[in-house]
């Protein structure tokens, strides 16, 4: 064979095994880290089948772009180091939300991506929507049952909660906001949501399916302690004190509950019973700090709370499936998501609206329904607080609504949205579910 013959054949080889080596590589499997903690028998009663046309919709969407995982950059330390006593001594007492404002985000913030990550609970995926534009962006592969996509306490990682429900194989993936791009899963037990003790130094797993709270390391999941909430049936939500002295969880199931814990301490206060059956879920405090506020989707309203005493103070009507809550960017309202249905598991173009709550008079001052229907759930405001994006739960869609007029632009995205979460976000430190900020 002619020696120029022999030269190419050999880099037409070499080339072909390159092209093979980098394929393989870009769909190596997942390298997972952590130890999932048996911590007893239970299951999920709010997990039921997927409707038959949702399933067939599932090839539709595998066709979509999905992103393989990598490895997260290393970015800069946050600006709020780990300290107990630095969330307390800048507690604005007027006003908790003082820190979130417009002119309040992190300068390390600036040049993150302003986008819209949207868990699809039935498609184990992320939608990522460009806030600006409206248009989806990519979508992401991540573990099974996506729930809520999570802040970090430091502000520098996004944490999708897959709690892969009626399995032990529950994860936690990271997204990095400066690319967009997922990063390594970690194998985590249920964690329907995530929240984070004030000093930082721990990540609070919500457990929902064992009724416990899983402390964190808020870098690698390992498990530090766990706190038994027994009574408390469906753990699934939570809010903080003005002072970060305790927090309340909502109990979901066995008639509704609230438990207050002791966060410091890791001690269970006291379980707290509604005067009528409920389903509760979301829950904020007021800006003032006296008033927490408890959305039940049974009762198609909202619970007022004395959080110091522990005893219920009052109820309002609000509208069908009282669910979610969002504070606006000054701080001065709450937006409660009415998602349309008293049931856990219900069909798209229900009564869905969204209710607008004056902090200062405690009354209800608008209400804009979905039009032609819709399953507003969970979300959070944009850094400049013009657009509110909530997940539509059985509509497949997304709404970014706003703030002003109530208007609503739709997004399709995969099977059943969830919570998710607007980036960046205004404020010194997130403490946990969708992008609580103080």
């Amino acid at each position: 064979m002619p020696p120029h013959t022999l030269a190419a054949c050999l880099l037409f080889l070499s080339t072909a095994f390159l092209a093979v080596t980098a394929q393989a590589a870009n769909h190596k499997p997942l390298v997972t880290q952590g130890q999932a903690v048996a911590s007893g028998q239970a299951t999920n009663p709010a997990q039921k089948k997927i409707p038959k046309k949702a399933k067939s919709l599932k090839k539709k969407h595998r066709k979509n772009r999905i992103l393989p995982m990598a490895p997260l950059p290393v970015h800069a330390a946050s600006v709020l180091p780990p300290s107990p006593e630095t969330p307390k001594s800048y507690t604005d007492t007027t006003n908790v939300y003082a820190q979130t404002g417009a002119s309040n985000l992190n300068f390390d913030l600036v040049n993150t991506l302003p986008r819209v990550y949207v868990p699809n609970h039935s498609s184990n995926t992320v939608t990522v929507i460009n806030s600006t534009t409206k248009q989806v962006v990519t979508t992401l592969k991540v573990g099974r049952g996506p729930q809520h996509v999570i802040p970090s306490w430091d502000l520098k990682t996004l944490w999708v909660a897959n709690n892969a429900d009626r399995s032990t194989k529950g994860s936690m993936t990271q997204i990095d906001p400066w690319t967009g791009k997922a990063g390594q899963q970690i194998k985590v037990d249920d964690p329907y949501n995530m929240y984070f003790t004030p000093d930082g130094k721990s990540a609070i797993i919500v457990d929902e399916a064992y009724r416990q709270l899983d402390f964190r390391d808020p870098q690698t999941m390992a498990l530090q302690s766990i706190l038994p909430l027994p009574e408390c049936q469906g753990v699934n939500h939570a809010d903080f004190a003005a002072d970060n002295s305790y927090a309340i969880f909502t109990c979901e199931f066995g008639g509704g509950a609230l438990a207050k814990v002791d966060i410091a301490n890791k001690k269970l206060l006291g379980i707290l019973k509604f005067s009528k059956k409920g389903i509760p879920q979301d829950i904020r405090l007021s800006a003032d700090g006296k008033v927490f506020y408890v959305a039940d989707m049974l009762n198609n309203g909202v619970f007022t709370i004395d959080g110091d005493k522990f005893v219920e103070t009052g109820f309002f009507e609000t509208g069908v499936g009282a669910h979610g809550f969002t504070v606006s960017r000054d701080g001065k309202k709450l937006f409660i998501s009415n998602r349309g249905s008293n049931n856990l598991l219900s069909g798209p173009r229900g009564k869905g609206s969204i209710s607008v709550l004056d902090f200062a008079t405690g009354k209800i001052v608008a209400n804009w329904p979905i039009p032609g229907g819709g399953s507003p759930d969970m979300g959070n405001v944009t850094a400049d607080g013009k657009t509110l994006w909530l997940a539509g739960r059985f509509d497949h869609v997304v709404y970014a609504i706003d703030t002003t007029t109530g208007q609503v632009t739709k997004v399709p995205v995969q099977l059943e949205p969830h919570g998710l979460t607007v980036w960046p976000q205004p404020g010194r430190y997130s403490q946990g579910h969708t992008g609580n900020m103080r």
